[in-house]
C-alpha cells in the first residue's frame, strides 16, 4: 500500500497563490474612466459642501436659541 502525502502548502507558496488569483481578479475589473472619476469626486465635494452648510446653520440657528433662552 502506498502512503498519500498530504504535504501543507509553505507561507510562501501560499503567499504566491494569492497573488496570482488576486492579480487574474483585477484583471476582470472595469476600471471607470477619468471623466467618470472627475464627476464622482465633483458630487462627493457638492453633496460635503450641502451637507457642512447645513450642519452649520443647525449649529448657528442652536447657538442662537440657547442664548437667547439662558441669556
Amino acid at each position: 500500500m502506498a502512503k498519500a502525502t498530504t504535504e501543507k502548502p509553505t507561507k510562501m507558496s501560499s503567499l504566491m497563490t494569492f497573488i496570482r488569483e488576486a492579480k487574474a481578479e483585477l484583471k476582470k475589473v472595469t476600471w471607470p474612466t477619468r471623466r467618470q472619476i472627475w464627476y464622482w469626486t465633483l458630487i462627493v465635494i457638492v453633496f460635503t459642501l450641502c451637507v457642512s452648510l447645513y450642519l452649520g446653520l443647525i449649529d448657528f440657528l442652536l447657538a442662537w436659541l440657547f442664548r437667547v433662552l439662558l441669556g
